[in-house]
């Protein structure tokens, strides 16, 4: 009976650090997405993990990249976060946005535990068939 009760508390502390986690990663990409929002492309830039900034190294550029292929982060009208995972050690929260235009998209955000928090590491579109608004 005792085993059972600390693997059940073991289970319940483990829970709640990924809701935790996924409640800080919502809120970076949320943030970032904000940032976006506002041509704020130095804010968003913030959010990026080390790796993307060196990809890009200025927010300007950073900029260009998503206002040009992701115009859907850039302004969307409504978002929404679907499952965090963490597969091979990465975290990855897939979020469904819908563009001005009504079009739904899935996006998976990977991300990053850095010693500044967690930052964004990645985005892939993901096919959406069969999602409508």
């Amino acid at each position: 009976m005792r085993k059972w009760m600390m693997g059940a508390a073991l289970a319940m502390s483990m829970a709640g650090i990924a809701v935790a986690q996924g409640t800080e990663i919502e809120a970076v990409i949320g943030s970032q997405i904000e940032a976006f929002e506002a041509d704020d492309f130095a804010g968003a830039f913030a959010f990026a993990s080390p790796s993307i900034q060196g990809i890009f190294r200025t927010p300007e550029n950073f900029g260009r990249m998503v206002t040009q292929g992701y115009p859907m982060v850039w302004r969307p009208a409504e978002v929404t976060y679907l499952g965090l995972r963490q597969e091979d050690g990465a975290y990855w929260q897939t979020v469904r946005i819908v563009d001005g235009d009504g079009a739904v998209h899935l996006l998976d955000y990977r991300m990053l535990e850095t010693r500044d928090g967690w930052k964004i590491n990645g985005v892939q579109l993901l096919e959406a068939a069969g999602v409508s608004a």
